[in-house]
């Protein structure tokens, strides 16, 4: 009798990132849960391409920044057996000048980014931990590394969410466990296109382009499966060449 596929929960799935990340895990067979806050439509929409593609997948609709209702909806989540891939995608911008900037646009940020990060992955952690196998993949940004005018509280928030990963993974290097992050550049969707112009693009990325949502996707996908089982507390890099 064959296993019952992994459970991987991806937050903030209803955007170009977390939809790309969720098709490529439901493609490595895993069964997807795909969370979503304020475009519960978008999650709805895309269980159902991943259902018709022969995967699995369920939603589920919450603010990750609230404790409560976190926690309420990991707890109903472990009602069906443990969550082995976490994908912390979760994120909002809420751009400002430091001195211009509002304590409201400071705090939302970090609660999305940061606190979101502690409310979903806390209490999914330990039936995590007793099956002795689990992949968190925290998705961070190249502003955690090089800065970035008026992300003020975008790059604390990712930076700290560096720092928590490879705290973690010491924690729980030993029940077979990995916690990484990701660190995107300029990846094309519609906010990137409204901000960067090619010019601009080739000025920045060596590469000389924006990179796709897809080949992000794919480097969290080979983080959550098992051929990248000796790497852990490790933030990777995905921008084209604009950080070392």
């Amino acid at each position: 009798m064959s296993k019952p596929p992994r459970r991987a929960l991806v937050t903030g799935a209803s955007g170009a990132l977390g939809s790309a990340i969720a098709r490529r895990l439901a493609a490595d067979g895993f069964a997807l849960v795909l969370h979503a806050s304020s475009r519960p439509e978008a999650v709805q929409a895309l269980a159902a391409e991943i259902a018709a593609a022969g995967g699995r997948a369920e939603t589920c609709v919450f603010d990750v920044a609230d404790a409560d209702a976190a926690r309420a909806a990991c707890e109903a989540l472990l009602l069906a057996g443990p969550v082995q891939v976490i994908v912390n995608n979760a994120g909002v911008h809420d751009d400002a000048v430091f001195p211009g900037m509002r304590a409201a646009q400071w705090h939302r940020v970090i609660d999305v980014s940061l606190h979101g990060f502690f409310h979903v992955t806390q209490p999914l952690l330990l039936p995590m931990l007793r099956t002795r196998w689990g992949r968190i993949v925290n998705v961070s940004s190249v502003a955690a590394r090089t800065g970035n005018r008026g992300q003020t509280n975008y790059g604390a928030a990712k930076g700290a969410l560096e720092a928590a990963t490879r705290s973690l993974a010491l924690e729980v290097a030993s029940r077979g466990v990995t916690v990484n992050a990701v660190a995107p550049g300029i990846i094309a969707s519609p906010m990137a296109d409204a901000v960067f112009d090619a010019q601009t693009i080739a000025r920045l990325v060596p590469l000389g382009r924006a990179g796709r949502a897809e080949e992000v996707a794919d480097l969290v996908g080979f983080l959550a499966g098992d051929a990248a089982a000796y790497i852990t507390g490790q933030v990777l890099p995905i921008n084209g060449g604009m950080t070392p």
